[in-house]
């Protein structure tokens, strides 16, 4: 049995005022720790002043976040102004490991490992190619710090380590992100006429997500199936929801933030979709998989290592509307299928969040044997 470490975790934003992939990541990260017997601490940061708190068991410090408008006018990386208050906390406490999810949180994980001589992680949460190292002003700068004067940095997927190996020349271990299998799991039968779940979030350019492509498949999936429905996520602008929505197409605009709702929504779905590009993983397919409920994604970037197999969805190639719609038509004859729910809640099992924790647990306890502590 391995002794309890106390493990920073550092991300710049929390739930519940942030909720998307990294956000959740961490907070099963942190849970996953907490049921072995560890003692994870977020170190986080928001508007005002310092605050203590705990979310769900596990302890969370709220350092302050300086404004930073000027900064983002001049497309500087993002999140930098908190970074001197969380080295603080990092100081102040009594860690074993300091774990960054965020790279501008790594610098401040990276000055404490050369004070403490204790182990610094960082886990990049997205895809280190040209386009994304030169996204924000000084990203490659602080990414190759990180990668430098950290102990290790981890990779989300296969994909995202291959683009470590060939942009940066680093090896990056691979522990993917983890699922709630316990909150996303099978709950009741499904709609009565095929509904897809697409959790992206809808954002003004679309240039990512790539909403706007699974709406104009829409059209060619209502030809063979008249009665479908598909439910898109809430964005926070209103007149972008209501220009999205479109009742007659049988698309409809759901909050998906409080995640049991979107648990019951992907339960009683008969396909969840991400046609996104740029993913690093494709974290809400493998969600909605733990529900029993089949994907369809693009053949890109991490989501052909969520759907791994035919068993539990189908990827489509291009940017074509009919081959979205093929791939949204041919999951439905999945969905029926008996064994397909089986298949999905397989895969999603081995994600779970005691398995992430482990494996990060092993990585933690590696980097501090090899330091004799």
């Amino acid at each position: 049995m391995t002794d309890s470490l106390r493990v920073a975790m550092l991300t710049p934003a929390f739930w519940p005022e942030v909720r998307r992939g990294t956000e959740r990541t961490v907070h099963e990260v942190s849970s996953g720790l907490l049921a072995r017997g560890h003692e994870p601490t977020v170190i986080t940061s928001h508007r005002g002043l310092p605050e203590r708190g705990e979310e769900e068991g596990v302890a969370v410090l709220r350092v302050p976040r300086p404004p930073d408008g000027r900064l983002r006018r001049r497309e500087f990386e993002d999140y930098l102004t908190h970074v001197p208050f969380s080295y603080a906390a990092l100081r102040k406490g009594s860690y074993d490991v300091a774990h960054a999810w965020f790279t501008t949180d790594a610098l401040a994980a990276a000055r404490w490992r050369r004070v403490t001589g204790r182990p610094a992680v960082h886990s990049y949460m997205g895809i280190p190619d040209h386009a994304g190292l030169m996204w924000k002003r000084r990203r490659l700068e602080i990414t190759l710090r990180a990668l430098r004067e950290t102990d290790v940095t981890v990779a989300l997927s296969r994909h995202v380590a291959n683009e470590f190996r060939r942009w940066l020349g680093y090896d990056a271990p691979v522990i993917e992100p983890p699922v709630d299998t316990d909150t996303f799991r099978p709950g009741p039968e499904r709609t009565a006429e095929p509904t897809v779940v697409c959790a992206a979030v809808i954002d003004e350019s679309g240039r990512r997500k790539r909403v706007r492509l699974l709406a104009d498949a829409w059209r060619f999936v209502r030809r063979e199936r008249p009665g479908a429905r598909l439910l898109l996520n809430r964005p926070r602008n209103p007149a972008l929801a209501e220009s999205a929505a479109d009742a007659e197409a049988g698309i409809e605009i759901v909050d998906m933030d409080d995640r049991h709702r979107l648990a019951e929504l992907y339960a009683s779905a008969w396909a969840s979709a991400l046609p996104s590009r740029k993913e690093a993983f494709g974290l809400v397919l493998a969600e909605a998989m733990a529900c029993g409920t089949p994907a369809v994604g693009s053949n890109l970037d991490g989501i052909p290592e969520v759907i791994d197999s035919p068993e539990v969805g189908r990827l489509f190639d291009g940017d074509e509307p009919q081959a979205v719609a093929r791939a949204i038509l041919e999951t439905f004859e999945l969905a029926e299928d008996p064994a397909t729910a089986e298949a999905c809640r397989r895969r999603a099992l081995r994600l779970s969040r005691e398995s992430r924790a482990e494996a990060y647990e092993h990585l933690y306890v590696e980097l501090l044997e090899s330091r004799g502590g």
